[in-house]
């Protein structure tokens, strides 16, 4: 199989990383001591045993080698391979019950103290080793600016990595850890969000500037440590202002054999979609918040991209079976997709694994991700078109020049014609593309129960004082507080922490219970469709309207019934007039902004935080410290690190000097 595009042969490659070597340390030495060169952690769980053996019964020292935790407890999903000299060899994962078995006899013999000591231990070395099995992955990017010309029409400046564009695709097996060294060569503050994952244990890597983290200014570097404790289809970029739409945007891979041995392909690929513009995100956001666009009107594409580029052939082989990973990386506009004369099925959304589902087209709006199984034919006595659309009912105008349908190639044989545009897929109004409601979850994780919190916004448009077009929920405009908010939380005062006062007027704040059933209930008067994005959690979507003339509110008295097992997503469009419904459980604490993906809206204010379980998160941090590096960004930016909104730190509940919307326009205006 390959990809190949006729005006660009920048396709992002995977990118390799620099993995950490396996830890092969003795845990006990032969003396019974424990060693100490082992993280505090491993020797706290290791002490805790009255009496630690420090060899097995063969007389053989014990160590952490991950192969020699395989042949004591047979841990799954261990690599193969040769054995430390601490073990005995062993030719295959056959035989591993057996010699279990033998070592059984043998521990029989041992004094029951000996015996639980010894199991205790064998724990900890079963730990040890799902540790050892996950990989470090290391990258190091510096954002640079640079020029590229991704559509053939006009070369304008982008953001790149190490001033290679398109940006790398990335790829890891869950479990993994990424260290991710974010060097800003850019004369603007930048910042990196890894779109959909959960971030558990270490919200401040979550990246959105002025939510979870300062911004990272000229010349500083940020390395962005966690560990993937999920499996699906991501991406990255940037979550400072407008600015991905510049380019510093890339897909995000995480593989899991079991998870994707419910289903079997033969190869992976990854596929982009997006819109594209010429202008910077500068320009583009001084034309969306301007006097001068009093409507709120928003920018135009001038085109879109498939892979980064444009006239894209994908050669296949027959009788094969593709993994196609796509994902809309674009800041505005909706697309159609499908391939001609092929259905396909799919397996994932937002890296959630569903029972499979056949497709003759999909919708992917802006931040969505999917995963489908595509068959090739037997034999093909000529090549088929690949079609992407952009959903011009999200455009406000729609230019003559504006390729609207674009067509790549899903090629058998490159020696025959290539696929042609056919009249019919001009016709985008008749696009009936899969619902996405319809998808079932394959773990078939049943509807939550009745909320213990619900959230009920209105979303609408309105101009402010100074003329321009802001976006609301609950008439409030979301503005960067002067303190990152995961910073007030974690600062403030435990009593005062669950007062969602302190977060400030305009961020709209909601303070969560740990372990509660949370309902969003979204109320739209707007006429566009908004692609609305959570971080920190997926959600069941339990209810989504259709499209209305006029403004339709969340009825739940009319609401009969819900999905016994609702489909989720991290992100979700809910259409114009309309309403949906979204719910999910409080189990991860810290602050996570719910907003809209159409990036222009962002910058109008189309968002709101979830300071969820502040109190846990609080205690989370007394044993894990905020990173050098997090708190020099801040410095080197200028942005306190303590206190409210205001940044007042000596009373919580003053809110004098905050960040606030512009007032309103004179009545009557």
């Amino acid at each position: 199989m390959e990809i190949a595009p006729e005006t660009s042969s920048a396709i992002p490659p995977v990118m390799t990383s620099l993995e950490s070597p396996k830890d092969e340390r003795p845990a006990v030495r032969a003396n019974g001591t424990v060693n100490p060169s082992l993280s505090p952690m491993i020797k706290s769980l290791i002490t805790r045993g009255s009496v630690l053996p420090s060899s097995q019964p063969n007389g053989r020292p014990l160590s952490l080698s991950e192969e020699n935790v395989c042949v004591l407890v047979g841990v799954d999903g261990c690599a193969s391979g040769s054995l430390s000299e601490s073990a005995p060899p062993e030719t295959s994962l056959v035989d591993r019950p057996h010699k279990l078995a033998e070592r059984s006899k043998h521990f029989l013999h041992l004094e029951s103290a000996f015996v639980m000591n010894f199991l205790l231990f064998l724990t900890l070395l079963a730990f040890t080793a799902c540790q050892a099995a996950a990989k470090t992955h290391e990258f190091y990017f510096k954002t640079q600016w640079t020029t590229a010309n991704p559509d053939g029409v006009f070369e304008r400046k982008i953001i790149s990595f190490n001033g290679s564009w398109p940006l790398p695709t990335l790829e890891v097996n869950r479990g993994d850890r990424v260290k991710l060294h974010l060097i800003n060569g850019l004369d603007v503050s930048t910042s990196l969000h890894f779109h959909g994952l959960f971030q558990q244990d270490s919200p401040h890597m979550d990246g959105p500037v002025a939510v979870t983290q300062c911004p990272i200014p000229p010349g500083e570097t940020f390395v962005y440590d966690f560990v993937v404790d999920q499996a699906g289809t991501y991406w990255y970029h940037s979550h400072s202002g407008s600015q991905y739409s510049d380019g510093l945007r890339g897909l995000f891979i995480v593989r899991d054999k079991k998870a994707e041995s419910n289903y079997s392909f033969d190869e992976q690929i990854t596929l982009s979609l997006s819109d594209w513009y010429h202008d910077s995100s500068d320009v583009l956001i001084n034309k969306q918040l301007s006097l001068y666009n009093p409507t709120g009107a928003e920018p135009i594409p001038q085109n879109s991209l498939f892979n980064d580029t444009k006239n894209v052939t994908w050669t296949v082989e027959p009788e094969t079976t593709y993994l196609l990973r796509i994902a809309n990386v674009g800041i505005m506009t909706s697309q159609f997709l499908f391939f001609e004369d092929h259905d396909v099925q799919i397996v994932e959304v937002d890296g959630v694994f569903v029972e499979p589902a056949t497709a003759s087209m999909l919708y992917l709006a802006v931040g969505q991700r999917m995963s489908v199984l595509l068959t090739t034919k037997s034999s093909a006595k000529r090549n088929f078109a690949i079609v992407h659309a952009l959903d011009t009912a999200m455009l406000d105008v729609v230019p003559d020049d504006l390729q609207i349908v674009s067509v790549n190639q899903l090629a058998y044989n490159t020696a025959l014609p290539p696929a042609k545009l056919k009249e019919e897929w001009l016709d985008i109004d008749s696009y009936e593309p899969f619902d996405d409601f319809q998808l079932r979850p394959f773990d078939k994780m049943p509807l939550l129960p009745d909320p213990d919190h619900q959230i009920e916004v209105v979303l609408h448009m309105e101009n402010l004082g100074d003329g321009v077009n802001y976006a609301f929920f609950n008439n409030h405009t979301y503005v960067a507080p002067k303190v990152p908010t995961l910073l007030t939380a974690l600062t403030a005062p435990q009593e005062l922490a669950v007062n969602s006062k302190i977060y400030g007027s305009n961020t709209n704040s909601f303070v969560l219970s740990y372990g509660e059933v949370v309902e969003l209930v979204v109320n739209n008067e707007d006429d566009n469709k908004h692609p609305f994005h959570l971080h920190g959690h997926d959600f069941q979507v339990i209810v989504r309207s259709d499209e209305y003339d006029d403004p339709h509110h969340f009825d739940p008295d009319s609401q009969t019934e819900y999905p016994e097992v609702p489909v989720r997503r991290d992100t979700m469009m809910v259409n114009g007039n309309g309403n949906m419904v979204l719910r999910f459980q409080a189990t991860n604490p810290g602050v996570w902004f719910f907003h809209c993906h159409l990036d222009f809206h962002l910058e109008q204010g189309l968002a709101l935080t979830l300071i969820e379980a502040p109190v846990e998160l609080q205690e989370k941090y007394e044993t894990l410290e905020l990173p050098e590096d997090f708190l020099h960004i801040c410095d080197a930016s200028h942005v306190p690190t303590k206190g409210n909104a205001a940044a007042n730190k000596k009373d919580w509940l003053d809110l004098h000097g905050e960040n606030v919307q512009p007032d309103p326009l004179p009545e009557g205006f």
